[in-house]
């Protein structure tokens, strides 16, 4: 079992930054990607971003694509999102979770994912 904590989130105003950290523990493995994924109210999970095991493969939404930045300690067992130039749609839970190295082809689909955290609230105020 490996268990994610994320952490960093909070209330902003557009414009702002944040940044988000997920940590692993448990029987982690340094091989697996880590993505980021949120969920607004009344709204799907959607895929936000991913880094793969050495941090040199990442890929974004669209819609953060230029303004989010994913990284990873592995050293750590840390994964980061670092948040800038909010906007009010931004605003959902944002959950990371573990992707075996495998599936890494399927990083935009939740349902490929082994691992979730409980997730943290970012709130963007207008």
């Amino acid at each position: 079992q490996v268990q994610l904590v994320e952490s960093g989130g909070g209330l902003v105003q557009a414009g702002g930054s944040l940044r988000l950290s997920c940590a692993a523990s448990g029987r982690t493995d340094s091989s697996y990607a880590m993505g980021w994924f949120r969920q607004a109210p009344g709204k799907e999970r959607e895929f936000v971003a991913v880094v793969n095991w050495s941090g040199r493969f990442t890929r974004y939404a669209d819609s953060v694509k230029g303004r989010f930045t994913i990284s990873r300690d592995s050293a750590k067992n840390t994964s980061y999102l670092e948040m800038n130039s909010l906007k009010p749609e931004d605003t959902a839970v944002y959950y990371c979770a573990t992707l075996r190295s495998d599936s890494l082809q399927y990083y935009g689909t939740a349902r490929r994912y082994d691992y979730w955290g409980r997730g943290t609230q970012v709130t963007v105020s207008s």
